[in-house]
């Protein structure tokens, strides 16, 4: 009961003028985001953070920001998916199944509905399991010494690395160089300069964000210029939104379902949305006898999108509680919130209340703006579906050279996002995830100085990373986030055939 307390409490944090105004800015920019296939909300993030930072606006306010524009999009990547058959992200791509269908049949409205009735239930629900589990997790993890953090770090380059699309040994190499680019400058405790190659402007290390315009905007940026633009003529008209009670109370126990399942994926590290929207929809599929999932079954939308706005608050958890972020988006959070000074881990809901309690609360009111903003919006978010693309690539350049330059008044910066941005399109194009990276440049510097007092507190004796029962599930956990990609992917043959 203490935990809905100090959730109540968060409000007082949520409600002033000017964290509704960042609530409601975030979700209508991730409404728009999640919409526009390719940006996605890592991108826009990567290229608002300079420009809040400018702000000099509380942690609490830009995280809340930052989280709405993250569960917003989670809504807008349905726009596409059911009305265009172009999901905005990975997350979106089982509603299109049934979603797409229903929009051929001339039901796209009833879909709209229903994915924005079913985000709602499970963002809002899994809410409230996050200020139930929040606090416990929080007392176990202040157990949690050097060894165990360095093991838990190493559990999450594991997961994540291993639910990345595409080869393992890519997914590695990739978190690797984001290994390399956190130790660039001068280690801190030798005082040894590394990787600077006798460039002052390289002494300091490189910001953060400078990395993250740079391999994710930038090189966007350079993917869609050569790409056609989508075929809007095969979206499909919108039509009412309005939904029978039968087929509301139908799909209130899918929804349901579909949230708690999301939500546990999505604490998971590497996990999210996608592969929680994947087992929602399988489960779903295989319990509910007769069905018509494929060719239009609105529980088909209720699913995949009641489990994947769960699972975007579950990130939270490990993000918050533990310092580890389970996707590329929640990796720009975290680095933007070590930005301003708040350090996420065990103690943040003693030091930091107010962003934790703050955010929760914050996500309540943001799910309700959803609802009430975008069943009455989806007219115009069609529209904007049909934005051209030349004029959405020149004003994101511009936003992202804007950005670099802000962070420290430096043409240095500037070139370094085109540099990362030229080797983050090879990498794409090679098809190496990003994720690992940008954990591996988020994460660095905590690993290796970690790793470095684990050391010394044993001897050199690296019996100290298993000694310790945290230790040993970790690497439990480790070992079976490397198997599990082989039995979703069984799932997903299963769902598509």
């Amino acid at each position: 009961m203490e935990s809905i307390q100090l959730l109540f409490a968060g409000f007082a944090t949520a409600l002033t003028f000017q964290n509704i105004l960042f609530v409601l800015l975030g979700v209508f920019l991730g409404t728009v985001i999640g919409m526009l296939p390719g940006i996605g909300p890592v991108n826009a993030i990567a290229v608002l953070f300079p420009i809040v930072y400018t702000l000099e606006v509380p942690a609490a306010t830009v995280m809340i920001l930052f989280a709405g524009i993250y569960y917003g999009s989670q809504y807008g990547n349905s726009i596409s998916s059911i009305l265009l058959n172009v999901p905005g992200t990975s997350a979106a791509a089982v509603t299109t199944i049934d979603g797409y269908a229903m929009a051929k049949q001339g039901l796209g409205g009833k879909a709209l509905a229903m994915s924005a009735i079913a985000s709602f239930i499970g963002g809002t629900i899994s809410i409230f399991f996050l200020a139930l589990f929040a606090p416990k997790l929080a007392e176990l993890a202040i157990n949690f010494g050097p060894a165990e953090y360095t093991v838990l770090m190493v559990f999450a380059f594991i997961a994540l690395s291993s639910f990345s699309q595409g080869s393992l040994l890519k997914a590695i190499i990739s978190a690797f160089l984001g290994l390399a680019i956190a130790a660039i400058g001068i280690d801190s405790t030798t005082g040894v300069s590394r990787l600077t190659f006798g460039m002052m402007e390289l002494y300091d290390g490189i910001d953060f964000i400078v990395v993250v315009i740079g391999f994710f905007a930038v090189s966007e940026i350079l993917i869609m210029l050569g790409q056609k633009e989508s075929d809007q003529s095969k979206m499909q008209p919108l039509t009412s939104l309005w939904i029978t009670f039968k087929e509301m109370t139908g799909s209130l126990a899918t929804s349901l379902r579909s949230c708690v399942s999301g939500f546990l994926i999505g604490v998971l590290p590497g996990a999210g949305g996608t592969i929680a929207s994947f087992i929602a929809y399988a489960t779903e599929k295989k319990l509910l006898r007769p069905n018509q999932f494929g060719s239009g079954d609105i529980r088909g939308v209720a699913a995949p999108e009641s489990a994947n706005n769960s699972a975007s608050v579950g990130s939270f958890i490990p993000l918050l509680i533990l310092g580890v972020p389970g996707s590329e988006t929640t990796a720009v959070m975290l680095g933007g919130l070590i930005s301003f000074g708040i350090k996420p881990g065990p103690l943040l809901l003693e030091t930091s209340p107010d962003v934790f309690w703050g955010l929760a609360a914050s996500m309540f009111i943001g799910n309700l703006f959803l609802i009430i903003l975008n069943l009455p919006l989806v007219g115009l978010f069609a529209k904007i579906l049909q934005t051209p693309r030349w004029i959405l690539m020149p004003l994101i350049t511009m936003l992202c050279v804007v950005g670099a330059y802000t962070i420290n008044g430096s043409e240095f910066d500037v070139l370094l996002i085109l540099i990362f941005g030229l080797i983050g399109y090879f990498l794409r194009r090679a098809d190496f995830p990003l994720a690992p990276l940008i954990l591996g440049v988020v994460l660095g510097d905590l690993i290796e100085t970690n790793f470095r007092r684990a050391m010394i507190y044993s001897g050199g004796d690296v019996i100290i990373f298993f000694e310790s029962n945290i230790c040993l599930t970790l690497w439990i956990l480790a070992a079976v986030s490397l198997l599990a990609p082989t039995l979703i992917n069984s799932i997903q043959k299963k769902i598509h055939s």
